[in-house]
């Protein structure tokens, strides 16, 4: 690559002595602005101010000195383009073929505690204009945005497209990141921004980090201990359960697992019935409820150790109630009742992340379900199928939810494979809830790839199967079922949830 025309204007002036070597040597051309343009000079560049081949001066303390088309134009013109090579033509402007731009230290200045309009200053305008201008002109242009890049001009001949293209996406992720710092300050995330005393184990340390203006941190915290790295992320998972549900509905979790959930007439039915859905796991767990918590509910709960309650209001009955469990966190976030759910879900991996649109099944529509085994459910059976596909829709795969009316009776998750997530479930259930004699529906996050777990749920005493389908041994799954009298919908979509 053949270098010739360049624009310089850094913030960090590091690395600045090798620059300048190379712009000399190679006689390029460099135009520059303020104190680059000074330290170039000092440096024996024979550097151009911006101003003479815009010829418009900095203006207003430097807010303005590149925002300018004879800038620009040099930056975005492409090769092999006679209309962009006329416009360059008729006013006198070069083509740039490298780009040197970092941005305002605005993440450094943050630590200086400055007054909102010293930091507004540090909020760079001209600077991510250029770098994105010269970015997107990657196949011709070279677009370096840190210092640690300038040995990539020791040898020119080796800056491909391809080479162009790596400094470009690094050019992109550098905005981001400012733009993200920026983003947050203007939303106050950073004040909020708190140190956990630890991770998800005591040798790992942790931060709570809020990244959009709606969210658990918004949540009052009335009572209790500090909030800890697990009881942020499991109260963010029963809050999500929690979303699939209407009024009247309280979820408990247990290692990001819900263990019980019900849905009843009161708050305090719901709150009895979800506790005593595995009132073993429950222990130490978290609860969350769509409907303001009163004194009775909260007599109930605080009948055994739980970490962390969470609902939309409580009542100043239950806060005295609550107040006789010193360490018990109690938040208020009056959004619960919108039933809040993330617009996007992220998850790491290994040199970046993955990204996906949320599965939700609040706004459920049953109208596609295929009964595949047995009879065509009527209204009370359907919302029975309905409650247990949504409980099942956030276990930790392979999942199955047992359920009878609108309360858990046995969850199994988190197995490697899906007979044995049923045994658990199956045991739980006939542990816990023997003496329940109503209809009992089995819903499974994905299809059963075999007929085992059929038998399995027929021995138990299923009445009902809810389950997506889709395996290539549906038919034999679908036989066994008629063959053992099961009834079993298909729904025709999977949760997993990895």
């Amino acid at each position: 690559m053949q270098i010739k025309n360049a624009l310089v204007s850094v913030s960090n002036k590091e690395g600045l002595e090798s620059l300048a070597e190379f712009l000399i040597k190679n006689e390029v051309r460099t135009l520059s602005t303020g104190g680059t343009y000074k330290r170039l000079k000092e440096l024996g560049v024979p550097v151009i101010k911006v101003s003479e081949q815009t010829d418009f001066p900095e203006v207003m303390g430097g807010r303005v000195k590149t925002l300018h088309p004879k800038v620009h134009m040099g930056l975005l013109a492409r090769d092999q383009h006679e209309g962009d090579q006329a416009v360059l033509d008729e006013n006198g402007v070069e083509k740039f073929d490298l780009l040197v731009v970092n941005l305002y230290p605005f993440k450094e200045k943050l630590k200086e505690n400055l007054a909102e309009n010293e930091m507004v200053e540090f909020i760079d305008v001209g600077g991510p204009s250029m770098i994105r201008a010269g970015a997107k002109n990657y196949p011709r242009l070279l677009t370096l945005t840190s210092p640690l890049d300038y040995s990539l001009l020791n040898n020119t001949e080796n800056i491909d497209i391809n080479k162009r293209r790596e400094m470009s996406a690094k050019a992109f992720r550098h905005l981001s990141d400012y733009d993200k710092s920026v983003c947050n300050w203007l939303l106050g995330s950073d004040s909020k921004t708190k140190k956990l005393r630890y991770g998800e184990n005591p040798h790992q340390t942790a931060t709570w980090r809020p990244t959009e203006v709606e969210g658990l941190h918004e949540a009052e915290i009335l009572q209790g201990k500090e909030l800890s790295f697990n009881n942020i992320i499991d109260l963010s998972a029963a809050i999500e359960s929690l979303a699939q549900f209407e009024k009247n509905t309280v979820v408990s979790v247990k290692h990001n697992n819900p263990c019980g959930v019900a849905t009843a007439d009161s708050v305090e039915e719901a709150v009895k019935k979800s506790l005593a859905g595995d009132p073993q796991s429950v222990f130490g767990g978290i609860i969350a409820s769509n409907v303001e918590i009163n004194k009775t509910a909260a007599e109930e709960l605080t009948s055994l150790f739980l970490e962390c309650i969470i609902a939309p209001s409580i009542s100043d009955e239950a806060k005295e109630v609550f107040k006789k469990k010193k360490n018990l966190r109690v938040l208020v976030w009056p959004k619960l009742v919108e039933g809040y759910f993330p617009s996007k879900d992220y998850k790491r991996v290994i040199g970046g992340e993955v990204e996906q649109s949320p599965d939700q099944v609040a706004d459920l529509d049953t109208s596609s379900w295929k009964v595949v085994s047995g009879s065509q459910p009527d209204e009370t059976f359907m919302k029975a199928l309905a409650f247990s596909w949504k409980c099942v829709a956030r276990l930790k795969s392979n999942a199955i939810a047992i359920t009878g009316g609108e309360q858990t009776l046995g969850l199994g998750m988190g197995q490697v494979n899906r007979v044995d997530s049923v045994e658990i479930a199956v045991q739980r259930w006939k542990r816990f809830h023997s003496e329940y004699k109503g209809p009992v529906v089995l819903a499974s996050d994905a299809f059963f790839p075999f007929a085992d777990s059929i038998e399995l749920a027929h021995k138990a005493g299923i009445d009902w199967i809810v389950q997506p389908g889709g395996s290539i041994k549906d038919q034999e799954v679908i036989d066994k079922a008629k063959e053992l009298g099961v009834n079993m919908v298909f729904t025709g979509k999977r949760h997993f949830l990895h």
